[in-house]
């Protein structure tokens, strides 16, 4: 599976220490995450939807 936009990307909010999340696009909807430490240590992959709660759920901080 190919990321559609050709790789990972990190937020422009990521931390210069390398605390940082990872995300890609699947061509087929699916979102994966990652650790950008990490990134041989494999990934977490959601639907859009889950991905959305998940974020929404960060937002309002009710994890």
């Amino acid at each position: 599976m190919d990321p559609r936009w050709g790789g990972w990307r990190k937020s422009r909010h990521s931390l210069a220490n390398g605390d940082c999340v990872e995300v890609a696009l699947f061509t087929d909807g699916r979102v994966g995450l990652r650790d950008s430490k990490n990134p041989s240590n494999g990934m977490l992959l959601l639907a859009a939807e889950e991905f959305q709660d998940l974020l929404t759920r960060i937002k309002l901080d009710t994890l």
